[in-house]
């Protein structure tokens, strides 16, 4: 019989099923888990299913039954993977199940900045409209998306769905060429001219070693067209406080972000300082979580499982 221990359910909505696997099972759930408790709740599992609960090396090491570390979401950076492969542990991961979900977010947060509707909307609350007089009034510059350059840092399925939808808006999407790389050819744009020439740029990249802190003080300063910066992707993938000094400076127009280096943010992260400015919107990590998406999610979660149990893993992640 396989033990399944599920170390952070409460990381999906309540109302998100799990399907139950057909092979004999022991199906062990916890809201939520702490990094001293890891060990002792994985104790004779086979199989551990974890979203944002680290699956260290020290873990694995006192898990000598553990065989497959099922990840709830597609980024690993939770998991010493390196570990996992010395000791033969498959690591399987989520695809795809986020391609609307995370890109309407993003346009979402670009929409918001663009047409200024935070702050149009605090004026009516506060009586602005009441007091204008007239049947409108222009507090708050808006800008269409249209003809707008989009600068995109991340070419994957994510990436790729958000420049098909800004063509639709009219917007010019372009592909960053990775940082510090000139050999990407033609279907890129080298990365200082992005920066140098967008009028949004979104981010949609995996964090790792290459990527962390892609984005700081310098390449703020790159920016000519003092772009709108949205991040959907990871918090660590950019500078927080080189990037709340930029909104500071005048060098970037806005900033929406759904993703912090630390979640939840500590109360001197340098974007609580400025979360409450008409051009800054900050949300709780929710771009990947409409039901359709956790649903598919969960779904395909389970199928990783079953097809480990099965001896025809997929979604492995080496």
């Amino acid at each position: 019989m396989q033990k399944i221990v599920f170390l952070d359910r409460e990381t999906l909505a309540p109302q998100i099923t799990l399907k139950r696997p057909a092979f004999e099972h022991e199906l062990v759930e916890y809201d939520r888990t702490a990094p001293e408790q890891v060990a002792a709740r994985l104790a004779g599992a086979s199989i551990v299913i974890t979203n944002k609960v680290a699956i260290s090396a020290d873990v694995i090491g006192q898990v000598p039954t553990l065989k497959l570390v099922a990840v709830a979401a597609t980024g690993t950076d939770v998991v010493d993977k390196a570990a996992c492969a010395k000791r033969g542990i498959v690591v399987s991961n989520i695809r795809g199940y986020a391609v609307n979900t995370v890109p309407e977010h993003t346009f979402a947060l670009m929409l918001a900045l663009r047409r200024n509707l935070i702050a149009y909307r605090d004026d009516v609350l506060n009586g602005e409209w009441q007091k204008s007089g007239q049947f409108c009034f222009f507090n708050h510059a808006i800008r269409d998306l249209g003809g707008a350059k989009l600068g995109i840092i991340g070419e994957g399925v994510l990436g790729q769905r958000v420049a098909e939808i800004a063509k639709a808006f009219g917007m010019k999407p372009v592909f960053a060429a990775h940082k510090g790389r000139t050999d990407m050819g033609p279907l890129y744009t080298p990365w200082d001219e992005m920066l140098a020439t967008s009028d949004v740029i979104t981010i949609h990249s995996p964090l790792t070693p290459q990527t962390r802190v892609m984005l700081s003080t310098a390449e703020f300063r790159a920016m000519n067209k003092k772009p709108l910066i949205i991040n959907t992707a990871r918090g660590g993938l950019v500078d927080e406080a080189a990037l709340a000094a930029a909104l500071d400076e005048g060098l970037i127009s806005g900033i929406g972000f759904d993703v912090l280096t630390t979640e939840p943010p500590a109360p001197d992260n340098p974007l609580m300082r400025i979360a409450n400015r008409p051009n800054v919107i900050v949300t709780p990590h929710v771009a990947w979580a409409s039901d359709e998406a956790q649903q598919s999610l969960a779904d395909q979660l389970m199928d990783n499982v079953a097809a480990f149990v099965e001896g025809k893993p997929v979604n492995v992640v080496s």
